[in-house]
């Protein structure tokens, strides 16, 4: 009896002890759940009062006549949206776009059977519409009626119940790096200049919804550095546009809170399921580790690898890959010419070479952007009459047949060359000229004190008065648009045939519309990076300008429009930029100070 006893009782013993702790853990990761249900319910509150407010200031637009009213509500209306972005921006990239699409006419091509042509709409055509000399108030009413219904659709399909600590933290860096990268250029306030303003807004917001994650923060110092990071942003956000240094503020205020941003990281021991563009680890945004460049790559493969990238500069090189073996990739890019060839038009082509450096940092491939990878893209040159006018399987056998090429294949591939491994291994390479190690970069992220005053003021007119990341985006100074880096865009500037300053005609090289012949698609080309451009020379698709003071005299102009050529659905804004001298200047060398110094060798 006795000995029955004791059994029982040390199994009550025994099932308090064990059941309570299996209680108290279950406790614990409910009592975790509640918390992120809870933070994100807060979060959601925030969102939905900015959407209501949005709605509502649109709605009395809508309704409104009298100009003064129009632009009160526009205000009112933008700042609600501009407290919107960092979670807009983030959870639905579609819907954001349509709402700051910029004032041109959107094409979409996605085959010759699919072409839509739509009005633009939302808050950039606002804009312009409603601050016009002449305002048109029923196109007005009609595209804030569109914008509200945009957001009131937003609105029934909120859903936040299975977000995580990781995607406020994705979001949190997409906000910063887009204030940075296009908030401060004006890139969506093209009238009123009010990007300084708009960014201020947005910081706002992001202190807000980080008094919500106070309690996630382990280290509390974390959390008020982040305050007093997020005030000090907002106190330079101020003054006129075209005089706020933008460079200050990226080395000075972005790059330090991408450093906190790592640092919370750790801190809310935070492990993400994989990487967006840019690396969990960047702490820079002008890096050759601020890109994931498994983003850009094609998947089938895997990631890029050195020895790969090492085994495509080979092919890269080998003229025995054409036809008559007089051609490789490097006839038209050379290495010391930025991987371009110093000619008006490459011999035998149509158009000039453009530099290789950066190219993976696109999702549109030639100057027409008709491939969607390099991978495509090299297969183009393959089969083309006036380049390799070859094909793969040819390539291939000859690769098989090589003891050299055939050893590296089956060692990095684990088979022999094929279509889908040569292309990966040749495009590898091109992924590897990512070097970022111009002098801009070096000194932007401290590595040196070598930027002279001169060089800063063209930074800042780039990023600013001379609106050129308006189309040219940091940091590849391309035109692939950050934070999400999913497009590359392409534009029609009115480039001449000859590089005249008065009654020119447009170059007749029709560029995209030679893809799908839509007719809204003549004479637009890829926005191409300005990243060695010292080197590139001589510019533009067609090579009409021979050097760089000739480039920047013609966007000063306004483009083709200010030079004779009319043309209606010129992107570029015709309007005179009314650079000084003294201005110009500076924008060449700060052009030039993007030179990449040190020899490229493959990035990992």
């Amino acid at each position: 009896m006795k000995l029955s006893f004791r059994f029982t009782l040390l199994f009550f013993v025994l099932l308090l002890v064990f059941g309570g702790a299996f209680i108290g853990c279950k406790t614990t990761q409910n009592d975790r759940s509640s918390q992120k249900a809870s933070v994100f319910d807060q979060l959601k509150a925030i969102y939905m009062q900015d959407l209501s407010q949005c709605i509502g200031y649109l709605d009395s637009l809508q309704r409104a006549n009298q100009k003064t009213d129009l632009q009160k509500y526009y205000r009112l209306a933008r700042r609600s949206f501009k407290h919107l972005e960092p979670v807009l921006g983030f959870t639905d990239v579609e819907n954001y776009k349509f709402l700051n699409q910029p004032n041109i006419l959107k094409v979409e091509e996605e085959d010759p059977t699919d072409i839509k042509i739509k009005q633009p709409a939302g808050f950039q055509v606002l804009e312009e519409q409603i601050f016009a000399d002449d305002i048109d108030v029923p196109v007005v009413q009609k595209n804030a009626l569109l914008t509200k219904q945009r957001l009131k659709m937003i609105q029934k399909n909120v859903l936040f119940k299975n977000y995580q600590n990781y995607h406020f933290l994705w979001l949190l860096r997409d906000a910063i790096a887009r204030v940075a990268l296009t908030g401060i250029t004006g890139f969506d306030s093209p009238v009123l200049e009010n990007s300084l303003t708009e960014s201020k807004w947005i910081y706002q917001r992001l202190q807000d919804y980080l008094k919500i994650f106070a309690p996630t923060f382990k280290d509390q110092q974390l959390f008020t550095e982040w305050n007093q990071a997020i005030q000090q942003s907002m106190l330079v956000l101020q003054g006129d546009f075209n005089a706020f240094d933008r460079y200050a503020f990226i080395q000075q205020h972005t790059h330090p809170q991408l450093d906190l941003w790592k640092k919370t990281v750790v801190d809310w021991q935070v492990e993400f399921p994989f990487e967006l563009a840019i690396r969990n680890d960047a702490s820079s945004l002008f890096s050759n580790h601020t890109f994931n460049m498994a983003y850009f790559s094609d998947a089938k493969l895997g990631a890029n690898d050195k020895r790969r990238a090492t085994l495509g500069k080979l092919l890269f090189n080998d003229p025995r890959l054409s036809a008559n073996k007089q051609m490789s990739c490097a006839t038209c890019h050379q290495e010391n010419l930025a991987f371009s060839d110093g000619l008006t038009k490459s011999k035998g082509q149509t158009r000039n070479s453009p530099t290789l450096f950066y190219a993976a940092l696109q999702k549109k491939f030639f100057h027409d952007g008709r491939s969607g990878s390099l991978e495509d893209q090299i297969v183009a040159v393959v089969k083309n009459k006036t380049e390799f006018h070859t094909d793969l399987k040819t390539i291939a056998q000859f690769i098989n047949q090589t003891p050299v090429y055939k050893k590296q294949f089956e060692a990095l591939y684990q088979k022999e060359a094929n279509t889908l491994n040569i292309t990966h291994a040749i495009a590898s390479y091109v992924r590897s000229l990512t070097p970022f190690n111009s002098k801009f970069d070096r000194n932007i992220n401290q590595q040196e004190n070598t930027f002279t005053a001169e060089e800063k003021l063209g930074f800042n007119l780039f990023m600013g008065k001379a609106k050129c990341a308006t189309c040219h985006f940091p940091p590849a100074f391309n035109g692939t648009v950050p934070p999400n880096f999913k497009e590359t865009e392409l534009e029609m500037l009115g480039t001449p045939e000859k590089p005249d300053t008065a009654n020119a005609h447009i170059d007749p090289d029709l560029g995209r519309y030679h893809m799908f012949k839509t007719a809204e698609r003549k004479f637009f080309f890829k926005t191409p990076t300005i990243r060695n451009i010292a080197k590139t020379a001589p510019y533009m698709h067609n090579g009409t300008y021979k050097n760089l003071e000739a480039v920047i005299d013609f966007y000063n102009r306004g483009g083709g429009a200010g030079i004779g050529i009319d043309q209606p659905l010129q992107t570029l804004p015709p309007d005179p930029l009314n650079l000084t001298s003294k201005e110009q200047k500076a924008l060449v060398v700060f052009m030039q100070s993007l030179t990449d110094l040190q020899k490229n060798k493959p990035q990992q």
